[in-house]
């Protein structure tokens, strides 16, 4: 039941208006055909009394009364199903886009470990499968038992004015269609969660061959039939058991339908008995028959909507289970101003770090510090930590132990958004946002006029601003092939866009994790020149396979297997004849 309820308040979120007027035309659906059944039954007592009367331009004038109120009922009705669909395509559509939203912020909110985790996966796309669909079901459910519910006591009622057991009989010829249907329901809910990730695999498979991230390696190592055919394969195999099951359910049916059809032929021979010896009038004949007809209609639609609640309630349980997803990283209950601005500056504090889905150890022990307008410089191969440590940094992640604190206040004293846009950031991952050359760059600080001046400032900052001006609408140049009118860029110069996202933002720390790996070497010389003049009073922290470029920093750290094994200038490390020495020598022998 609490689930219902919570379907329920869903719905009536997201379209509350349309929800009440549907509510108000399936009751009106549930009365109508009653006064038409009645009606019917008091035409065909009219019209078979008239043929005994004397007065029979009486009896037709008052048929003709009749069959004119029954053709307003009827158009009452018809206009009722009209409103009714009309309102249940709106109401769709409102609690689609709703429940998207919601997926959308959950998406948001969760860590960004979930991110790295297959069944987190699982449960989105069994999420996304249910969301726009089960609550609206729910609703609509409700609504038909409501409708059938009316119809149902009113006939139930008038047959047992007839017979007891033809009231009896509405209920043995729906019970087994009802358990056949209740059986496969949670038959075919177990299947669909245990075929998730087979789903997601052919799902994969599909997007590789759609993307144009992909489509350049697919066409030069002719992987086209390999992914088409290992998706052929994965559908075939859900093709395969959805039909043996289906199969199944078929042949139920098919028995309860036969057992159904025996009874109501032996009920409509009893009525037809008792009308044939006089006990009925064709009135009656006609009332109850359509009356058995309605009844069996309205009740098999009663229990069907019960049973479809089950089965709904059961998808359910897939949605709930994405939306009840709780972040670990929160917001302190009383948080504190960030120091502006710093004074001491950031220090990590003995941290050591492992993500949930391994137990190797990301990070061992580390202790660093890092002062208002200094440069650290992490190096290392890839896997030893560096990224991880500025995720820590950004409270995409907390710390296994250890804390890292600014001005010695622990981050997670701070409101996580004030954080944040204290930390500029440019990953080796960055985004290429299918947008306008303005609006990529904008993205870094949406905090600002998406028109203002600082935009351009940034993009000269990171070399963009040449890029920019020689696209045909300058800014205003869509980037990227995914919409019309869009300009591909290299990935020098998509860079180059990213690097000014990030100068944007008006932050007391910029991270820079391989931040000139697509750029040739004079641009990557032209960017580090201007470097401190561009980070002017930040503390920066740079991230780069490139020993050249890390020279500038004030001190570097060597990281290896989560740990730090050297740190100190490039002098100092060089002297040390240690890693970064051999790391130095191995790059520089390239350009001698």
């Amino acid at each position: 039941m609490p689930k219902l309820k919570r379907a329920i308040l869903l719905v009536w979120q997201s379209a509350p208006r349309l929800t009440g007027i549907k509510v108000a035309l399936i009751i009106l659906q549930g009365i109508l055909p009653l006064a038409s059944l009645y009606l019917t039954k008091v035409v065909v007592d009219t019209l078979s009394a008239s043929l005994t009367t004397p007065n029979q331009e009486a009896a037709f004038s008052q048929i003709m009364v009749l069959l004119a109120i029954a053709g307003i009922v009827i158009l009452a009705t018809t206009l009722c199903e009209s409103s009714a669909n009309l309102v249940s395509t709106l109401q769709a559509q409102r609690v689609t886009d709703f429940m998207e939203g919601i997926l959308h912020a959950k998406s948001i909110e969760v860590d960004l470990e979930h991110y790295e985790d297959a069944e987190y996966y699982d449960k989105l796309q069994r999420a996304q499968r249910e969301a726009p669909s089960r609550p609206t079901q729910i609703v609509d459910r409700l609504t038909q038992i409501g409708k059938n519910s009316i119809s149902l006591l009113a006939i139930v009622g008038l047959l047992l004015s007839f017979h007891w057991g033809m009231a009896g009989v509405l209920f043995v010829v729906a019970i087994p269609s009802v358990l056949v249907r209740l059986k496969f329901a949670k038959i075919m809910y177990r299947w669909q969660r245990e075929k998730t990730s087979i789903r997601r695999r052919a799902g994969y498979y599909s997007a590789l061959l759609t993307r144009d991230r992909v489509a350049k390696e697919i066409r030069l190592f002719n992987l086209g039939s390999l992914f088409s055919e290992r998706f052929r394969q994965l559908r075939w195999q859900l093709y395969h058991e959805s039909f043996a099951i289906a199969t199944r359910r078929s042949a139920a049916n098919l028995g309860a339908q036969a057992l159904a059809g025996l009874i109501m032929f032996a009920a409509y021979g009893f009525i037809i008995h008792q009308t044939v010896h006089g006990i009925l009038t064709l009135g009656d004949l006609a009332l109850y028959h359509q009356a058995f007809k309605q009844g069996q209609g309205a009740f098999q639609g009663l229990l069907g909507a019960f049973s479809s609640l089950y089965e709904e309630s059961l998808f359910l349980t897939d949605l709930y289970e994405f939306l009840d997803l709780k972040p670990k990283i929160t917001e302190p209950l009383h948080p504190q101003p960030i120091p502006q601005p710093l004074t001491t500056g950031i220090t990590f504090n003995n941290i050591s770090f492992q993500y949930a889905t391994t137990t190797r150890q990301a990070l061992n022990d580390i202790s660093l510090t890092i002062k208002p307008g200094e440069t650290i410089a992490l190096v290392g191969e890839n896997g030893s930590g560096k990224t991880t440590l500025i995720k820590l940094l950004c409270r995409l992640y907390d710390p296994t132990t250890g804390n890292i604190t600014i001005d010695g206040i622990d981050l997670r004293h701070f409101k996580i958004t004030d954080l944040r846009q204290q930390i500029s950031v440019i990953f080796q991952d960055y985004m290429k946002y299918h947008l306008t050359a303005q609006e990529n760059i904008w993205l870094g600080n949406i905090e600002l006029s998406s028109t203002d001046e600082q935009i351009s400032k940034a993009a000269y900052r990171s070399g963009a601003d040449e890029v920019i001006n020689s696209l045909p609408q300058r800014y205003d140049t869509m980037l990227g092939k995914l919409f019309e009118q869009g300009e591909e860029l290299s990935i020098g110069q998509w860079q180059k866009i990213a690097l000014a996202r990030a100068f944007l933002r008006d932050s007391q720390v910029i991270v820079l994790d391989e931040p000139t790996s697509a750029l040739d070497p004079k641009a990557e010389y032209e960017v580090f020149k201007k470097f401190r003049q561009l980070i002017q009073d930040q503390a920066a922290i740079l991230i780069s396979h490139r020993l050249s470029t890390v020279k500038m920093a004030d001190r570097i750290y060597v990281m290896a297997n989560g740990s730090i094994i050297e740190s100190g200038t490039h002098e100092e490390l060089m002297q040390l004849d240690g890693t970064y020495t051999h790391l130095f020598e191995t790059q520089a022998q390239h350009y001698r």
